[in-house]
């Protein structure tokens, strides 16, 4: 296990149903941060929760069911995640953003028995 720099964890809070050019959002969010070479990203699918609006999305009503709530999760180092905030800032247009500092570790092992 390799530990590195000091990290930043970017949160970002969506709704499933939220597209961006023609794309789930989330999907975009995850392809940019691999082509922007940051560390890792995933995507968390809710099965509850509520946002600014104050409705329930749940997986439990039907009509509401496609629009549960996302969590993109992404880990680099904090100017990789400021400069990666600057290019999506008027791409994710609802929402909650939030950042954490973290330690991070790259475990690299390639023997299988470990």
């Amino acid at each position: 296990m390799k530990l590195l720099p000091e990290g930043q964890l970017l949160r970002i809070f969506i709704g499933e149903s939220d597209k961006y050019k023609g794309k789930p959002l989330y999907e975009w969010l995850v392809i940019k941060a691999k082509k922007d070479g940051l560390a890792g990203a995933t995507v968390l699918r809710g099965l509850m929760g509520f946002g600014a609006n104050c409705r329930i999305h749940t997986s439990k009503i039907l009509r509401l069911s496609l629009d549960l709530p996302i969590v993109v999760e992404i880990v680099d180092t904090p100017e990789k995640i400021k400069e990666f905030l600057s290019c999506i800032e008027n791409v994710v247009k609802k929402g909650l953003v939030t950042l954490e500092k973290v330690e991070f570790y790259i475990c690299s092992s390639n023997n299988q028995n470990e």
